[in-house]
């Protein structure tokens, strides 16, 4: 069985962490307990009543039949600095599954948020938080940036889910190309590097778009972590509701997204100001925001298909109204440009990038990351079916990202069954008040209601 090599934007995820930042992108599910004898509620009669053991149990079942969760991660000779895919032949789901017994669920998501996953099995955890609540539980999924981005980890989580439209079985690669003959490489010769000197190009367009867009202007002090306050975690979750969004953008037009990072803008000025922080000047902080390569009804793969986005945060624009429209006409230019062109498409550099460059300047790109973009600003879609675990169904998905060195804050959004799910993660000693954050994005949602009201 020929070899498979982590693509060089896979590699680039896994040779940057490091033990005070783990790579691993996260989802809290929130899950309403089901009914003693629902449907579903259990693998078989004498299953254990507690909602929580139930649903351990059936993650750590199901996680064996998941062809992309027995893969683990290991060096490689050739090429030099490469990393390759293996089947972890001792494999054991019991360590990655645990059942975590807690008085606050959503607060023990920050400490394990900030725990590195072991990097000598498949590289994945599921938490299963029992509160002192029995009508509820939560269930925090990690898995490492290596292994899949927002959606790949989506489709591979929906798999340990019920039976339903949410597990239609494993997400198949796609097949690897047929080889072809010499003469058939030959004619193809002309075009293949006619390829490589467009992607040259295109990583000199890049690299100069990130130069001219590097300068960290306006940038608050509290988004950024210094090196001596790091390794800890804090996670806050928001629930909004969708309706109010949507009311939002018909009035004052863009899209549904654009509200979302006006959201976000919004809360960061309250929020600083709140802090007693001076008053925000300058273009703002540079957001990085992800978007999927992927293509709709492409075969499906592992790993990460992505480029991005740069935009300037108007954090100094008081008007809410004239923030969202600062942003909705930042991401139009943007989207004009296309993901492939601009600072934000960074990832693609990559590509360009040789295995032992990666192993080698890992730490180093690392360190860059504070250089390239200020905050995180991430989307996940979620599909329109309710996800459910032995009967007990998902109430709320809070979408967790990593956080880079040098930042202090992550934003991940997600939107499911009409409400609209922020997670926070931040550096809980840089930003030790991230629940006034959270507020911060209610109270901004209020004052845009009523600005269109």
């Amino acid at each position: 069985m020929a070899t498979e090599h982590l693509s060089p934007l896979d590699l680039a995820f896994w040779r940057i962490e490091s033990a005070s930042h783990p790579m691993h992108l996260g989802a809290l599910a929130v899950f309403d307990a089901a009914p003693q004898g629902a449907p579903g509620a259990g693998p078989g009669p004498d299953a254990d009543p507690d909602p929580a053991v139930r649903a351990a149990a059936l993650l750590t079942a199901r996680c064996a039949t998941v062809p992309g969760l027995r893969r683990r991660i290991h060096d490689v000779l050739l090429p030099f600095g490469a990393a390759a895919w293996s089947r972890d032949a001792d494999f054991d789901a019991a360590r990655h599954v645990f059942l975590v017994r807690t008085p606050d669920p959503r607060a023990a998501a920050g400490p394990l948020m900030a725990r590195p996953l072991d990097r000598g099995r498949p590289p994945w955890e599921a938490h299963v938080l029992a509160g002192p609540d029995p009508g509820s539980f939560a269930v925090l999924f990690k898995f490492h940036h290596a292994l899949a981005d927002g959606l790949g980890a989506l489709a591979l989580a929906a798999m340990l889910f019920d039976e339903g439209p949410t597990a239609r079985g494993p997400a198949r690669p796609a097949p690897e190309p047929r080889p072809t003959a010499a003469g058939s490489a030959l004619r193809s010769l002309p075009g293949m590097l006619a390829a490589r000197v467009q992607d040259v190009g295109q990583a000199l367009e890049i690299g100069a778009s990130v130069a001219r867009a590097g300068l960290p202007l306006g940038v608050p002090a509290a988004l950024t972590a210094a090196p001596a306050r790091t390794g800890t975690r804090a996670v806050a979750g928001l629930a909004l509701d969708l309706d109010d969004v949507n009311r939002i953008r018909k009035v004052a037009g863009g899209t549904v997204n654009d509200v979302l990072i006006a959201l976000v803008a919004g809360a960061l000025r309250r929020w600083l100001l709140g802090r007693g922080d001076p008053e925000p000047e300058g273009p703002g902080p540079r957001a990085l925001i992800p978007v999927s390569r992927r293509r709709p009804g492409g075969a499906a793969k592992y790993g990460n298909r992505l480029s991005g986005y740069l935009l300037r945060l108007p954090l100094a624009e008081p008007d809410p109204l004239l923030r969202l429209d600062r942003v909705r006409l930042g991401m139009d230019r943007n989207k004009e440009a296309g993901p492939a062109r601009g600072a934000g498409a960074v990832a693609l550099l990559a590509d360009h990038v040789h295995p032992l460059g990666h192993r080698l300047g890992g730490p180093l790109v690392a360190q860059a990351a504070r250089m390239l973009f200020d905050i995180l600003v991430t989307s996940v879609p979620l599909p329109g079916f309710t996800f459910s675990l032995g009967g007990s169904r998902v109430r709320e998905v809070y979408p967790l990202a990593p956080l880079a060195r040098g930042h202090s804050l992550a934003v991940a959004v997600s939107t499911y069954k009409g409400t609209v799910h922020y997670g926070l993660v931040a550096d809980a000693a840089a930003v030790p008040d991230l629940a006034a954050l959270a507020e911060a994005l209610r109270a901004e949602l209020d004052e845009l209601v009523r600005e269109v009201s």
